[in-house]
Order: structure tokens, then C-alpha cells, then sequence
């Protein structure tokens, strides 16, 4: 990521071909690309947009979803939206379209590195959308997020994650809070143990797993929840 004073007229005409528009207004372009180190007096930066895109995200995966898979129960596609509007995904679409290379960063920037640089990445992303929302409506955010994201969520069925993984954004998607998992017995010799463990979300009551790891006692217990709640089907 590197310091940049301004876009040039160069770097506009690579990103109206990278995003698929050209800006009405390209300050709305340059902000949405402008972190809050970068200090600039009087332009702003993308903390505002970031907010706004990260509704018309939501709002268009949300609409996708539902006409992607007219048969999935509410908590199914909360988990899949949860998913797709990540930081996580976000970043990863950024960094498909190579925004780090237009984004205007002061010095103190390069100090951050992991999470928070992801971060930075996803909001570049949110307010990008919000950029486009606000130069051209909604039928063009749309386009560009379908762009980015149909294939996404397609593949969003494909396959299931980890019962653990896909418990905790759905009991974060309904209570805020993570589920909370106990061992409850644990039998059997050392060398062949046998753990049971009680998972519970608020709200939602709770269920017991088995495995021959604490582990796999874990998944079974948050797979039967899963199950239960309709947020997967029983196979």
C-alpha cells in the first residue's frame, strides 16, 4: 500500500475500467480511497462511506440470497449473509481488484500489519460501494456488487463449514453473543477417552455432542443445535 497525494487522471481511467463506472464525480471516487492518515484538509476521507456501503452491501447480498435460494430457512441465509458481508470477504474482493494500489494512505499506515491492515482493505470496499451508490443510485451499486459477489454466493452451497465456525456467526447474527460450550462427562481410559459437552445459546436452549476428542464432542454438540434451529438440514 503506498502513499499517494492525488489520483491521476491515469488512475481514473484504470479504475472506471477495474470497477466497471466511470465516476460522475470523482472526488466521490478519491474519498472513498482516502484513510484517515493520509490528513488531507478539507477532502475528507471514507469513514462516512464506509457506514453507508456497508448497508447497501448488505441490503444487495440480502436480496441476492433470497432469490439465489427460494427454499432456505431465515438462520441459513443470516449465516450466509453474515459470510459474504465479512471483513474477510470484502478484503479478499479488494484485493481481486488490486485497490491497495490507489489507496491513499499517510506514513503511519505501513506500521499496521494482519487484521487491522485486512480492515482497511474491507472498508476501502464498503466505501467504494457507497461511492457508487451515491454518484449513480442503487442499479449501479448493484451491478458492481453482483459483479463481485454472485459467483461468491453460489458458491456459499457448495459445501458446509465447520459446525463451530458456522454456529458462532449465526448465535452472534441473533443474540451478539457467542455460544458457550462445557465438558460434561468425560469417560474412558487415557489412551481412548470419550467426551460429552453441552453447548448453549442464549435463547435458544441447548444440545449435547460426543466425540473421542473435546473437539469433536464440540462440532457434534453444535451440529445437533444447528440442525434443530433449521439453520441445517439433517443428513
Amino acid at each position: 500500500m503506498t502513499q499517494k497525494n492525488a489520483l491521476s487522471e491515469a488512475d481514473h481511467s484504470r479504475l472506471a475500467t477495474i470497477i466497471g463506472h466511470a465516476f460522475n464525480n470523482p472526488k466521490r471516487l478519491e474519498r472513498a480511497l482516502t484513510h484517515s492518515s493520509a490528513h488531507r484538509s478539507g477532502q475528507g476521507n471514507y469513514e462516512r462511506l464506509e457506514f453507508l456501503g456497508d448497508r447497501v452491501l448488505g441490503l444487495v447480498v440480502a436480496e441476492l440470497l433470497f432469490s439465489l435460494f427460494p427454499s432456505a430457512k431465515e438462520g441459513d441465509l443470516s449465516v450466509r449473509l453474515n459470510q459474504l458481508v465479512s471483513a474477510e470477504t470484502c478484503a479478499a474482493v479488494a484485493d481481486e481488484l488490486q485497490l491497495h494500489r490507489f489507496i491513499r494512505t499517510g506514513t503511519d499506515i505501513k506500521s499496521l500489519t494482519g487484521k487491522r491492515m485486512m480492515n482497511v482493505r474491507a472498508d476501502v470496499m464498503e466505501s467504494l460501494i457507497a461511492a457508487i451508490y451515491l454518484d449513480a443510485g442503487l442499479d449501479a451499486a448493484r451491478r458492481f456488487i453482483l459483479q463481485n459477489w454472485e459467483e461468491r454466493a453460489r458458491a456459499s452451497a457448495e459445501a458446509r463449514r465447520d459446525a463451530k465456525t458456522e454456529l458462532q456467526e449465526w448465535s452472534h447474527s441473533r443474540t451478539g453473543e457467542a455460544p458457550s460450550y462445557s465438558i460434561v462427562e468425560r469417560t474412558g481410559p487415557d489412551h481412548d477417552p470419550r467426551f460429552t459437552v453441552r453447548v448453549a445459546v442464549k435463547g435458544h436452549g441447548e444440545e449435547l455432542g460426543s466425540g473421542r476428542s473435546r473437539r469433536a464432542a464440540e462440532q457434534s454438540a453444535a451440529t445437533k443445535l444447528l440442525e434443530r434451529e433449521g439453520v441445517w438440514s439433517q443428513s
